[in-house]
């Protein structure tokens, strides 16, 4: 729909079982009016365009970062998608030069489930920060995602816990494709104005349906006849159980196009990313880096570990001897706990670029292992290791 500005080129797809390891992992270029994004990717969350434990856009560059993406609900609220605009968009507005991804607000929206009304046209809810009322439905998250001027927009839809009354998500799913139909009609109306800060934005469609492989299959059908730029899997890691997951993410994969990048929202753990990627899955962002970072979880090729712990008190490693980051070229754990034992704002820092360099190295090696054939060799190494605690 975006006149052949992005356009999605699947290098190879592995198909094949190692050592009782089904995969089917997808090599690939995601080319973009901001530019190309080797895939399978890990999209770096920047919720207010800045992530969290003081990393800039530029720290992002040389944490071998792809793609950003922000939250279209909190910019909304602050400093305010006008203010954005008027800066010339979220990627001027932050000094990001690559491409970026918003989000549409629905998820944000989910979490404020006492806060908030739904009807046909959208969603009426109040603001955390003030409790002022606001409603967005899918015109307003395109509006809202136009004055941000991202690379990819994503479409509103309604995220609903897992697990759910099959009734509703049914009615939910329903209600979503609507809401889908009036996104890509906006965002059409908003990509032709003579005034857009970016006339090339991307459109993903979301796939919704709970933990109802009939529900997922059926949404994902309707939706993909709407030929968007790309499609996402949503509503998961919201309640299920891990088996429940892969069992959705497996199930709804050979259901998108082939030729579109295949994107899985909000997931997760170095060891939920390797397994999905195995699944079909070409995109992911989470959270998880930076928070556990925050709190001083770090995450090692070896399984993650908690620096608090004493008995890294005169611990001269670093974080992970195999990891390539100057962080662990230049500090050691015995300083890192210091400076969290010390409350330093330099330790928060520091562990959120390592982990952030440790995910999207993670991704490199992705990559390499699709490109080798050994995806599965890869799966079984790691699969289970790099999510277990030292």
């Amino acid at each position: 729909m975006n006149r052949g500005i992005m356009k999605f080129n699947l290098i190879k797809t592995e198909k094949s079982k190692q050592k009782n390891i089904q995969s089917s992992g997808r090599l690939g270029e995601l080319h973009t009016v901001h530019g190309v994004v080797k895939t399978p990717a890990f999209m770096n969350v920047g919720t207010s365009a800045a992530i969290k434990g003081g990393v800039s856009s530029h720290d992002l560059c040389d944490l071998k970062c792809q793609i950003a993406l922000c939250n279209t609900y909190h910019l909304h609220l602050r400093p305010g998608d006008d203010v954005i605009r008027t800066m010339g968009g979220i990627r001027e507005f932050m000094g990001w030069n690559a491409p970026l991804l918003t989000d549409s607000g629905g998820f944000q929206i989910f979490s404020l489930s006492s806060l908030r009304h739904i009807t046909e046209e959208g969603v009426h809810f109040s603001s955390h920060i003030d409790g002022d009322k606001i409603f967005i439905g899918p015109k307003e998250s395109m509006k809202i995602q136009s004055n941000l001027a991202s690379t990819i927009a994503m479409a509103f839809d309604e995220c609903i816990a897992n697990p759910a009354d099959y009734e509703y998500v049914k009615i939910s799913c329903d209600r979503t494709f609507r809401w889908l139909i009036s996104c890509k009609e906006e965002m059409e109306r908003l990509n032709s104005l003579s005034d857009v800060l970016n006339r090339d934005q991307a459109l993903f469609g979301i796939n919704q349906g709970g933990i109802h492989e009939d529900l997922r299959i059926k949404h994902m059908e309707k939706i993909t006849k709407l030929d968007l730029d790309g499609y996402a899997i949503g509503g998961l890691s919201v309640g299920e159980s891990m088996e429940d997951m892969y069992r959705i993410v497996g199930t709804v994969a050979p259901c998108m196009p082939e030729n579109k990048p295949r994107y899985l929202m909000g997931v997760g753990k170095p060891g939920n990313i390797i397994k999905s990627v195995a699944l079909g899955i070409d995109l992911f962002d989470c959270v998880i880096p930076s928070r556990n970072a925050r709190h001083g979880h770090l995450f090692t090729w070896d399984g993650a570990i908690n620096i608090n712990n004493a008995k890294y008190i005169t611990d001269e490693t670093p974080i992970d001897l195999c990891c390539g980051c100057f962080v662990c070229e230049k500090y050691t754990r015995s300083y890192m706990r210091h400076l969290f034992n010390s409350k330093e704002a330099l330790g928060m820092r520091l562990a959120v670029l390592h982990n952030l360099y440790f995910y999207n190295d993670l991704m490199e090696k992705i990559r390499a292992a699709i490109s080798e054939g050994t995806l599965g060799d890869f799966v079984e190494q790691y699969g289970e290791k790099l999510d277990r605690r030292i």
